[in-house]
């Protein structure tokens, strides 16, 4: 149970981070943050925790047209989820000294 609740809570902080720099559609979002951290995230984990996001003002959500196919949901951070961002990440921050301190008395 640990292990997939602080698995929920690094996934949502590579989707917030990410959309912090770039607002974006789900698709670009997801191969994104699997290129850029080697996260194993699919669609059935990504689209129900950007509905959840948005049902909690953490992001909002538009329509633009594509080059190519049916308009695009882009999502963008908003200034609630800039906040969330930033106390998920001092979180993280503090968890992982912690664990690097834990460790380093491990040797």
């Amino acid at each position: 149970m640990a292990e997939s609740q602080l698995r929920r809570g690094i996934v949502e902080l590579a989707v917030m981070g990410t959309l912090a720099s770039t607002p974006t559609y789900g698709g670009n979002l997801l191969s994104t943050i699997v290129q850029n951290s080697g996260l194993e995230i699919t669609e059935g984990t990504l689209y129900p925790l950007l509905a959840r996001m948005r049902k909690s003002g953490l992001v909002t959500t538009k329509w633009e047209p594509s080059p190519a196919g049916p308009p695009r949901k882009i999502y963008s951070l908003t200034a609630k989820g800039r906040t969330r961002l930033h106390d998920l990440y001092s979180e993280w921050q503090s968890l992982a000294r912690a664990i690097e301190l834990i460790m380093k008395g491990n040797k």
